[in-house]
């Protein structure tokens, strides 16, 4: 293992890629509907996106009872009383700064929190739903800013790329989903997988790749879009060679570093867009 995939493997057990990747996405976004983000919204995104992810593994790694069989379950196991003062310090320091959030996006952001908090209410009822309702959120939730402050006039080619974007998020955690399927079965955590079994999942996660590529057909009818849309395609092209090739990735669980790193992708379209 090299240098750098020992650094970046704790950067994805601490979820700080995941983090990176909610942030690219809204500026991704922020680009497409033109909208200029202020660092303070961009910081209370990431502050949100790690507590909530944080708190998810933390509880999980309790849940457990033991020696977890994942790696990161294990991590925070390992380091949940430092894990849970830092998402403390992290929640106090969002409670702060989101008093300096423009009005629209506090009182949007205030309803998706509410989302949120129902979520993990009803999610011991509603397991099988899991990934498909932290894909919604996700999208929601890197929108949001962009959504609120626009004012471009929304087309179908916006709602299309928007739809295309979710549906690569659900994939990304159906994938991971299947991968992680004998360690959450040992660990008797629920997901998608564990619920309704390999062969479903396996027929989902086909459809929705075919699904992904379908909307892209229909996107690239809007020349305008193409390059954003071809982004997008490009995480879900990667997302399904990590599933064809799903054995060698499954090594080391190379498909985490790299599903997750596929959020990353739309810096080169902010690079791309940036240029006069």
């Amino acid at each position: 293992m090299t240098g750098f995939t020992r650094v970046y493997r704790y950067v994805n057990l601490l979820s700080l890629d995941i983090v990176a990747g909610a942030v690219v996405s809204a500026l991704f976004f922020a680009r497409v509907l033109d909208v200029t983000l202020r660092p303070v919204g961009l910081l209370a995104l990431a502050l949100t996106v790690w507590v909530i992810y944080t708190a998810d593994h933390l509880k999980d790694a309790r849940d457990i009872g033991r020696s977890a069989s994942t790696s990161r379950h294990r991590f925070h196991q390992e380091h949940f009383r430092t894990l849970l003062i830092a998402a403390g310090l992290a929640v106090l320091v969002n409670m702060f700064i989101v008093f300096f959030l423009r009005k629209q996006i506090f009182v949007r952001g205030t309803v998706l929190a509410a989302g949120v908090g129902i979520y993990l209410i009803v999610q011991r009822y509603l397991k099988f739903l899991k990934e498909i309702c932290i894909a919604f959120l996700y999208t929601c939730g890197v929108l949001l800013p962009s959504y609120t402050l626009t004012k471009v006039e929304l087309v179908p080619a916006h709602y299309l790329l928007i739809v295309q974007f979710a549906m690569v998020a659900w994939l990304n955690l159906l994938i991971f989903s299947w991968f992680d399927r004998e360690g959450d079965e040992k660990d008797k955590q629920t997901s998608f997988v564990t619920m309704l079994g390999e062969p479903i999942t396996r027929a989902s996660i086909w459809c929705l790749i075919g699904s992904i590529f379908l909307v892209t057909s229909f996107s690239l009818y809007y020349a305008e879009m193409k390059p954003a849309v071809l982004i997008v395609a490009t995480m879900g092209l990667v997302l399904a060679l990590i599933f064809v090739f799903r054995e060698t990735f499954a090594r080391q669980d190379y498909y985490r570093l790299l599903g997750d790193a596929v959020f990353l992708l739309p810096l080169f379209y902010l690079a791309w867009s940036s240029n006069p």
